[in-house]
């Protein structure tokens, strides 16, 4: 856990100073070209410096351990600090289509296009290099505020391109009205981020259940444990980088609470073998006991419903 924080923490690091170097270059291309579209680049890297110093410091808190008021640890600070993004970004993209519809109904004037593609295609060097990172901690860690933040620079290529595009198409092809245009795709673009991000922190938010797939991983491990027969009552849900988990299974009545509790300690050292990041918890009922919720080791199908319905 400690060797996942501090990669973590690393990598929002890694974006806070790109962020910075970006907003420099960009706020000084903004001012050489007068661009909307590049207005719009320089706002969602101004975003993303805010969004990263945000989710280094949940980065920092879901890294604490869990205290006597927060028995579950801290990993929801991640999917706060998500949805602080989602409303600056939200924010942003208005102002953006205000501004790129002004130019529109005013009459956009020529930009001057050098300095912005210059900048333009440096910020793709340097955003290639802090998502190859990102992706490297993401793999490592699976923390979702890292993931968050990667999504949103991944995004912040294709606004570079768009931007490239805008000043060729308005100074050297004379398209003057192409660079509000752009500055209102950008918007658009910022919006539909900010939703895929808000849906994900909601689910966290929510105690949303894991995937079907992921799920269905978990339930086919247990099925090779002979003991887990009459496994039931599964939820699952995550918090930060941490899942947590917890069933039902049946045991023989006259099994001894110390047999159970060897069976069920060997079965939870398998399956956190294989989700090393998983809080397990097994309740164990006696034999014949009678649930109102369904076994999903004797339900295959079911998953392969759920799976054609998501």
């Amino acid at each position: 856990m400690r060797d996942n924080a501090a990669l973590t923490r690393s990598a929002a690091i890694a974006s806070i100073t790109t962020a910075l170097f970006l907003v420099g270059l960009k706020l000084w291309a903004t001012a050489r070209t007068g661009s909307t579209a590049m207005l719009g680049s320089l706002a969602d890297t101004a975003l993303d410096l805010v969004a990263s110093l945000a989710t280094l410091t949940a980065v920092w808190i879901a890294a604490q351990p869990a205290d006597e008021k927060h028995r579950f640890g801290h990993g929801k600070a991640e999917a706060l600090a998500a949805m602080f993004q989602v409303i600056l970004i939200a924010l942003s993209a208005a102002g953006i289509a205000f501004r790129a519809l002004t130019a529109l109904i005013e009459g956009a004037q020529p930009v001057a296009a050098a300095e912005g593609i210059v900048v333009s295609v440096i910020a793709i060097i340097a955003t290639f290099a802090l998502i190859a990172w990102q992706r490297h901690v993401v793999s490592k860690t699976g923390s979702v505020a890292i993931e968050a933040d990667q999504v949103h620079y991944q995004s912040d290529l294709l606004l570079n391109l768009a931007v490239i595009a805008a000043l060729v198409l308005d100074q050297y092809l004379g398209l003057t009205g192409v660079d509000p245009l752009f500055g209102i795709g950008i918007a658009a673009w910022l919006v539909w981020g900010a939703w895929g991000t808000a849906r994900k922190a909601i689910d966290q938010l929510m105690d949303r259940e894991w995937p079907i797939g992921k799920r269905k991983k978990l339930v086919e491990l247990a099925s090779k444990h002979p003991e887990l027969e009459g496994l039931h009552d599964l939820r699952t849900r995550s918090s930060g980088a941490r899942d947590f988990v917890q069933f039902h299974v049946d045991v023989p009545p006259d099994m001894t609470v110390e047999e159970a509790h060897d069976i069920i300690e060997r079965v939870e050292a398998d399956l956190c073998e294989h989700f090393p990041d998983m809080e397990l918890l097994i309740h164990i009922d006696p034999e014949g006991h009678v649930d109102e919720v369904n076994n999903p080791l004797r339900e295959a199908d079911e998953f392969e419903k759920l799976e054609k319905d998501a």
